[in-house]
């Protein structure tokens, strides 16, 4: 079997808030979830796992890889609720998008405060 990636849980101060800021950020349809997990399946299959852990949340990245069109709709709704986004990684161009690789690209937070990123060409 090649190897896929199948899976990951996502920290969340509030599992719900953040699964459904991805589902309408991403226009995905809910997917089953269970147990401590409000869960997000990405159209590759993929399941991303929102759980509210009993511990601080350290913040981490994910990037997600979108067409052009899914691009534009979706900065257009982080510019619309008035999330804070930023051209790069280290926050210094605010209120921008980057034509990095090829495409465009942004970084905002999530509800959680993990550092999110649409791009719409891979790095490699």
């Amino acid at each position: 079997m090649a190897v896929t990636f199948n899976h990951t849980i996502v920290a969340a101060k509030d599992r719900h808030e953040s699964a459904r800021f991805f589902r309408e950020l991403l226009e995905l349809p809910e997917a089953p979830s269970w147990g401590p997990f409000v869960n997000v399946q990405l159209p590759d299959g993929v399941l991303i796992q929102f759980a509210e852990p009993p511990v601080e949340i350290q913040m981490q990245h994910y990037a997600f890889l979108v067409d052009d069109e899914l691009f534009e709709r979706a900065y257009g709704r982080l510019c619309e609720q008035g999330v804070e986004h930023w051209a790069d990684p280290q926050m210094k161009q605010p209120g921008e998008t980057n034509t990095e690789h090829g495409g465009r690209g942004v970084y905002f937070k999530d509800p959680a405060g993990h550092a999110m990123e649409l791009i719409t060409r891979p790095y490699l």
